[in-house]
């Protein structure tokens, strides 16, 4: 197991090795000081390990490390360079940013270009982006998506199937699976709308979390609401 080191553990778990790297324990979301090494998500593993696991749900970092840690069979390593928590919106959305930066540099032809398209896109095949909207930087459409004319994107994760319709305004949002955005929307701040959710005509959002399969008709312009 991979560890990273973070500057405020109490939003993870913290893991505790000894000097060797045998991992003794886990701490869930510690409320003082014990650790700053955390979980980064990356293992290497023996395929006895899928024994362990029931044919049910299950966390391997909840149910299984755990007891192979009981066994001491369990091994910690620091990750050495950049770690991010792409769980968080705005981790998320930064780490497709730089993740075409690092496509501009090393794989460009992956990037979308075009008379309408501002720095970094990746634009699939199978999406419809009307030739009026503009797009960009860092953006990235899905396949099956629908971007009407007038639109404008920036900062933005639109998945699979999402629609956007004319001369709406998106901005630092991640757009769930088969969403769709009305007419002349606005949306700005980091703003996360879930799956099979409906954006009305001339709504402004501002910096919302937006549960799946939700309706919504009136703006959301007070910072940090969450619609369930």
């Amino acid at each position: 197991m991979l560890l990273t080191t973070v500057e405020d553990p109490s939003k993870y778990g913290v893991v505790l090795s000894d000097t060797a790297g045998q991992i003794q324990s886990f701490v869930e979301k510690p409320q003082v000081y014990i650790g700053n090494k955390i979980n980064a998500g990356i293992y290497l593993l023996h395929r006895d390990i899928l024994k362990r696991i029931p044919l049910k749900p299950t966390s391997i970092e909840r149910e299984i490390f755990p007891e192979i840690a009981k066994e001491k069979k369990l091994y910690s390593m620091d990750l050495e360079g950049f770690w991010m928590d792409i769980g968080q919106p705005k981790d998320f959305l930064t780490g497709i940013r730089l993740y075409m930066n690092f496509l501009k540099s090393k794989n460009s032809n992956l990037l979308t270009t075009g008379p309408n398209i501002v720095g970094n896109v990746i634009i699939d095949p199978e999406a419809k982006v009307d030739p009026n909207a503009t797009i960009g930087p860092n953006v990235t459409i899905a396949k099956g998506c629908v971007i009407e004319s007038g639109v404008r994107l920036q900062n933005a994760c639109i998945m699979k199937g999402a629609t956007i319709k004319k001369n709406s305004w998106v901005c630092g949002t991640i757009l769930g699976w088969r969403s769709t955005v009305g007419k002349w929307v606005r949306i700005e701040g980091i703003t996360v709308i879930a799956g099979d959710c409906t954006i009305g005509d001339e709504i402004f959002i501002n910096a919302a979390m937006i549960l799946p399969n939700k309706d919504v008709k009136t703006s959301l312009t007070e910072k940090g609401q969450i619609i369930m």
